[in-house]
């Protein structure tokens, strides 16, 4: 196990409205306000996303199963964003749910709103955690 101790810095809460890019919002806020390393939350509405619900076989490099929404789903889930090289990088894992069908999983492609989605982002200063890409899992993975 490897960690790292840090504090919380500014808080941000957004809004983001019909149809815009959840992931590519997420990233932008991350440059705009300069921060490097953030845990977030989202709760709302998703019209369009293409999520990972896990890997074919428990082999590495492992091979992504994917799943699209395709239409409104209601969302709630858990994020963090640090930086790789000159980017923020997004990492978000989340419940997506439509009458009585849950599909869990990693949000990657096609992040689209629907209505309004709200976002809570909390900094984490004095961390120096970055996204660098391994090799033998084929992942950008987290390098403390």
């Amino acid at each position: 196990m490897q960690y790292q101790v840090g504090r919380t810095g500014k808080i941000v809460v957004a809004r983001f409205e019909d149809r815009e890019d959840v992931l590519g919002n997420l990233a932008d806020i991350a440059r705009r306000e300069n921060i490097r390393a953030a845990a977030f939350y989202l709760v709302g509405g998703m019209r369009e996303a293409r999520i990972v619900v896990g890997p074919e076989k428990d082999v590495m490099p492992p091979v992504p199963v994917w799943r699209e929404l395709g239409e409104s789903h209601e969302v709630t889930g858990f994020g963090t964003i640090f930086y790789q090289g000159d980017e923020p990088k997004v990492h978000f894992h989340g419940a997506f749910g439509k009458g009585d069908m849950v599909k869990v999983g990693c949000m990657r492609e096609k992040t689209e709103t629907f209505l309004v989605l709200e976002a809570v982002i909390i900094e984490m200063e004095g961390i120096t955690a970055v996204r660098e890409f391994d090799p033998v899992s084929g992942l950008t993975l987290l390098k403390l």
